[in-house]
């Protein structure tokens, strides 16, 4: 492991505010020495001295040389993802900005560690809360590995850190995701609005290591069948809606209800939903191990990844989910459509499609369904991320406990966004299951569907069903939610 030497220069040290009215900083610093001119002189000075050419940007090479002029070493790995996390536009170096608003959302993060380990809340650190909060994480370490760790940070001999020497060590260090976040933060495991399309959760080395996150997995599974039974009569009217609705046929939400009630009495409302429950186990249990593969090829080190990363991983364990458990979509879409006596159950309407249609027919609509992961993974894991980020650095002083509602509107937002920008290919994917439902309807390819309906509908006829879609979006949260925290207490889940 890199060693770092216990000096850091005085320029460091006075880069931040050392009166920000917080319990662990010193009251003695009177405020006129603090932020204003002082500090943005200061922090202009710092910028001087790492931006080693005199161009205006710090790049790596800047970067490395200007810290060991200050007696800070840091490997080029550690370098460039201060740079990257930092740049904003992309030109590999940073501007005096971009410079400054890292070192201030660095110090917020830096600010959350240091409270979560200071575990008697008397603003510094000993050895036994660093060895505690390790073990927490996974790592056992002993008393002397512990005194080691507090040695390379105490500048006064006290044996024990204040806030000061807690950040000025680990200044301009790589800050990543810090166990706090990933255990309050979770998302897609909590979540659950019928579409399994969101990128899993990461989970902290000690629910690894203890077992907890198979816990969390089938606490999710469990509540997220609860909210889909819940919301199953508004998922069957959406997939009405969205194959047999036109503009010569329309069909309203109060009409679409009177519709299934006449024809199938209110236990049709449920057509479709005994699929949509079963699926969740084996494509919940194959994301994540796929997920957890994919992270492994990619190479990383570190316990949790990069937005970036975590989409693309997430994005690949999602279709081999979706790959695995497909004709289980399919089959669930043909429940729902069946009238009343057409199949006495699940096996029956997989054999009666087989029959008439053969092995292919499980796979309509893979391809818009696959291509639809991109989207929808995408926008809400971005949404949910500059949502979380942004409470974060607004908000966020003694924990990254969000709390309940903040967390349901980050969900809430985050998923309809998701699923506005991938539902057009959710439409066509389902009209494509449905094809052979439909007597004398076209058999078409994904692109011809598309071309179809823009032809016929217009584009509004690629957001049909989009009403009752968003109507459970919010009941679907707050049932999953609700039901999730009451199993993980009867799973015996804990946050440490």
């Amino acid at each position: 492991m890199h060693q770092q030497g216990t000096f850091v220069s005085p320029l460091l040290s006075g880069v931040f505010c050392q009166c920000s009215c917080d319990d662990s900083c010193e009251p003695s610093y009177p405020c006129e020495l603090c932020g204003g001119p002082e500090q943005d002189h200061r922090l202009k000075v710092l910028f001087q001295v790492l931006d080693v050419n005199g161009d205006g940007g710090i790049c790596v090479n800047d970067l490395s040389i200007g810290l060991k002029k200050l007696g800070v070493h840091r490997t080029e790995l550690e370098l460039m993802k201060i740079v990257k996390a930092g740049d904003k536009d992309l030109d590999g170096q940073l501007d005096f900005e971009e410079f400054v608003h890292y070192l201030r959302d660095h110090e917020k993060k830096l600010r959350l560690v240091f409270k979560s380990l200071d575990k008697k809340n008397d603003g510094h650190i000993d050895s036994q809360e660093i060895m505690q909060s390790l073990r927490d994480l996974g790592v056992n370490i002993s008393e002397q590995q512990a005194e080691k760790i507090l040695k390379s940070m105490d500048k006064n001999g006290t044996m024990t850190i204040d806030w000061n020497e807690w950040r000025d060590y680990h200044l301009l260090h790589p800050a990543d995701n810090i166990p706090e976040i990933i255990l309050y933060w979770k998302h897609s495991t909590i979540f659950d609005v019928g579409e399994s399309l969101m990128v899993p959760d990461e989970f902290t080395a000690e629910e690894k290591k203890t077992g907890m996150w198979w816990r969390h997995l089938v606490a999710g599974g469990a509540a997220g069948a609860v909210s889909r039974t819940c919301t199953a009569p508004l998922d069957r009217l959406k997939v009405l809606m969205q194959v047999h609705a036109t503009r010569t046929n329309s069909m309203c939400i109060a009409g679409g209800f009177t519709h299934m009630i006449r024809e199938g009495g209110i236990r049709s409302l449920w057509r479709g939903n005994g699929m949509n429950v079963i699926k969740i186990a084996p494509e919940s249990a194959i994301k994540f191990m796929a997920y957890e593969q994919i992270k492994r090829l990619i190479g990383s080190n570190q316990e949790t990844l990069g937005i970036l990363e975590r989409f693309v991983a997430g994005s690949l364990a999602g279709a081999i989910a979706q790959s695995s458990i497909y004709p289980m979509e399919v089959l669930k879409t043909r429940l729902a459509l069946r009238k009343t006596g057409q199949f006495s159950g699940i096996a029956d309407c997989a054999k009666h499609i087989f029959r008439k249609e053969g092995m292919a027919a499980f796979y309509k609509g893979y391809i818009p369904n696959l291509i639809g992961i991109i989207p929808y993974a995408g926008i809400d894991l971005a949404v949910y991320e500059t949502l979380k980020n942004s409470w974060l650095q607004r908000y966020a002083t003694d924990s990254a406990d969000p709390g309940v509602f903040v967390l349901l509107a980050c969900g809430t937002t985050s998923s309809t966004c998701g699923q506005l920008a991938s539902y057009p290919l959710a439409l066509v994917r389902t009209r494509m299951q449905a094809q052979a439902t439909i007597e004398g309807g076209p058999q078409m390819t994904m692109s011809g569907l598309f071309k179809h309906i823009v032809k016929t509908e217009g584009v509004f006829g690629l957001y049909r069903g989009l009403a009752p879609n968003f109507m459970k979006v919010i009941p679907a949260v707050s049932i999953s939610y609700v039901v999730y925290e009451n199993l993980k207490i009867s799973l015996g889940v804990v946050s440490r």
